[in-house]
């Protein structure tokens, strides 16, 4: 903090108003490749930032590493000459809540336990599907977060985080099947290795049998996964305040309005205990919060960080993110989407002809900002009759995430993290533009 202290203190000597804003990581990453360990690797990271506000205009620095604090205050006042107006102040000292992001259990771990995690996982995959070939990353890690502004604002602290993601492909004559998992948290004990390669064997256990779909409209069962490669993208998009304030946002003028089905809400969450998204307050210093973004159908909220929420005439929602310790934007820390009243079970039950989407693949092409979406099938399913019959090739689907989400035949009643950033049930979906290869 000493640091960060001097630049603060030369900054005020040429700035109205500055915020330094520091963070560091510590990463180790064992990788498996095609079922054997390939490497294993740490890396180490920091970054400094200063933001000032000069003859009411914004200046902003970056640098690696620590020291050379002097030239980050004069690139600061360079840039402020070709800055934005400073239409905002910093916050000024708050008490932010505790959230619970640091397990010391992280950076005690050993290697050889990091090892023997891929191993095991391999071991149980390949137990069902010998013949597979597994890419595996098991990483560990801690990073720390410091901030200071010339209003009194000041904040640090440290998260943990681990993650277990898997790869799997399996080639068999001319057919190709992939599939894929992962967990991440802040506490390794929250990452069950069981529960993950279970889903896996599910998905080669639901592929083993190939089934066919004709051109038509079809109702679609989106898996957590199946919503995170889907759905995620537009919505993010939509509810980000910059998005809005450019007026490209579908929901721009949606504010208090039913546009999604009244089953649905979904929350912005940074408070939820062992979240890798989760922290105290922003990369601007301010709490983070639970902001609820749509309630039963009702859009009721954005994304906001200080510079917009300025523009907006309204107050940060605590959502400033720093990619890489850069500049300020608005971004989610967690997503949560409410879980509803329905098995997966009852949902395909209920199935006459229908999909199972667990991966699309250019889902993005689309017009995102209008929340279109249109893909390829990686990893899907077919039902009859409720029943699964087997996996679908050459399929592709293509949708608007609006019309999607406005009528919902069902929300599943199970949830689970996809991404360490996504919380999300099944969704049931009616109606969705299904297109087969030759037809």
């Amino acid at each position: 903090m000493e640091g960060l202290l001097e630049v603060l203190r030369s900054a005020r000597k040429v700035a109205e108003q500055a915020e330094v804003f520091s963070a560091s990581v510590r990463a180790t990453t064992i990788q498996f490749e095609a079922n054997e360990l390939k490497q294993v690797q740490t890396r180490e990271s920091s970054s400094s930032a200063l933001r000032i506000f000069r003859e009411g205009k914004m200046g902003f620095a970056i640098a690696s590493g620590g020291g050379g604090w002097e030239a980050l205050v004069d690139m600061a006042v360079e840039t402020s000459q070709f800055g934005g107006p400073a239409n905002f102040q910093f916050p000024s000292s708050q008490d932010y809540s505790k959230v619970r992001i640091f397990d010391p259990k992280i950076e005690k771990m050993a290697m050889e336990r990091m090892v023997d995690i891929g191993k095991e996982l391999i071991a149980k995959i390949k137990g069902h599907t010998p013949d597979i070939l597994c890419d595996v990353q098991v990483t560990k890690g801690t990073s720390s977060v410091s901030l200071i502004n010339s209003q009194g604002g000041e904040g640090g602290y440290d998260k943990s985080f681990f993650s277990l993601g898997l790869e799997g492909i399996l080639v068999r004559d001319t057919d190709i099947l992939w599939v894929d998992d992962s967990e991440s948290s802040c506490r390794p004990g929250f990452i069950a290795i069981d529960a993950l390669a279970d889903r896996v064997i599910w998905q080669l256990e639901m592929a083993k049998k190939k089934a066919t779909v004709s051109t038509k409209l079809l109702p679609i069962i989106f898996t957590p996964l199946g919503v995170a490669s889907v759905l995620l993208s537009p919505l993010v998009l939509a509810f980000n305040s910059k998005t809005v304030l450019e007026g490209a946002s579908p929901l721009k003028d949606k504010l208090g309005e039913q546009v999604f089905d009244k089953k649905l809400s979904l929350w912005d969450d940074a408070t939820v205990a062992y979240g890798v998204g989760s922290y105290p307050f922003d990369d601007e210093g301010v709490p983070g919060q639970r902001l609820p973004l749509v309630v039963n159908g009702v859009v009721t909220n954005f994304l906001y960080d200080l510079q917009t929420a300025a523009l907006a005439g309204t107050h940060s929602t605590g959502n400033g993110r720093r990619a890489g310790g850069g500049f300020p934007s608005p971004a989610i820390s967690s997503l949560i989407l409410g879980k509803g009243d329905i098995s997966f079970q009852a949902m395909v039950k209920d199935m006459k002809e229908g999909l199972i989407v667990e991966e699309v693949i250019g889902a993005e092409q689309g017009n995102l900002l209008g929340g279109d979406f249109s893909g390829n099938v990686l990893l899907g399913y077919k039902v009859e009759n409720g029943e699964i019959v087997g996996r679908v090739k050459d399929t592709m689907i293509a949708g608007n995430v609006y019309q999607v989400l406005k009528e919902l035949l069902g929300i599943g009643q199970e949830a689970r993290w996809v991404g360490g950033i996504l919380q999300t049930p099944p969704l049931y979906c009616s109606r969705v533009s299904v297109t087969t290869k030759g037809s």
